[in-house]
């Protein structure tokens, strides 16, 4: 239950504020909307033009309130990123949902997640010492499994790859049981990521080239049983996804 607002007009401001006990960043207002008993400071960082997308270089520099919609939008968007996007929520949540918020929210099944674990991409966040703003920059790799609180200011997606996503589903609406997100540099080097099982998607695979592709997507679902489906049908369902998505680069 939000007790308090907050619309903080200077980053300083908005960290201050999060420092407090009970603090939580409001960006779109989908994950704060959800009830709750326990009290909660809203700290809004609307006024803090957090929310831009540029292309930057190798670089699509995303704003932490961007919110999923417009960069789904976005002209520079890999068009298979699109596809994960589209998946995460339907537009009436795109609409409001927050990048960030939707990275910090996610769990195992989410595309968006999982696409992002594959590119690589590195994550912003700051926080306040004294009175001086730190940065800290780490990869999508890092951030998932722990998700340390500090303020996400920016996402950094490179466009210098081959990205392909790939899934399985029951129904169109639902979430997938086994996606695969798969990128690969120039020089060779080719990581796939694997959603639709657990509390965060699967780092399968991250090596100088693809040789072993599917061999690496069955071995990280040998114990993915659950509700939704058994391990065996999710190992084999990763390693026909891999090979779909590695075949979109040839």
């Amino acid at each position: 239950m939000i007790t308090t607002y907050h619309r903080p007009q200077t980053l300083a401001e908005a960290l201050t504020l999060l420092s407090q006990p009970n603090s939580l960043p409001l960006g779109g207002g989908t994950l704060l909307s959800h009830p709750t008993t326990d009290p909660v400071q809203a700290v809004d960082l609307q006024a803090l033009g957090l929310n831009s997308i540029n292309k930057k270089g190798n670089d699509l520099e995303i704003g932490a309130t961007a919110s999923l919609q417009s960069l789904l939008e976005n002209s520079a968007c890999p068009d298979a990123l699109k596809t994960a996007i589209k998946l995460e929520a339907p537009i009436n949540i795109r609409n409001s949902a927050t990048v960030a918020g939707t990275l910090v929210a996610s769990d195992g099944r989410s595309p968006f997640a999982t696409a992002l674990l594959s590119m690589d991409t590195r994550i912003e966040q700051v926080t306040l010492a004294g009175l001086k703003i730190e940065s800290k920059i780490l990869n999508s790799g890092e951030f998932l499994p722990l998700r340390p609180a500090n303020l996400i200011i920016k996402i950094l997606l490179p466009l210098n790859t081959k990205f392909a996503f790939d899934f399985v589903s029951r129904t169109p609406a639902d979430k997938p049981i086994v996606c695969a997100a798969l990128t690969q540099w120039a020089s060779g080097r080719t990581r796939l990521a694997l959603g639709g099982y657990g509390r965060s998607p699967m780092l399968a695979m991250d090596g100088t080239e693809a040789d072993g592709l599917e061999t690496a997507a069955r071995n990280a679902y040998h114990e993915a049983n659950d509700e939704w489906a058994s391990a065996e049908y999710r190992m084999d369902m990763a390693a026909t996804l891999a090979k779909r998505c590695l075949e979109t680069f040839q």
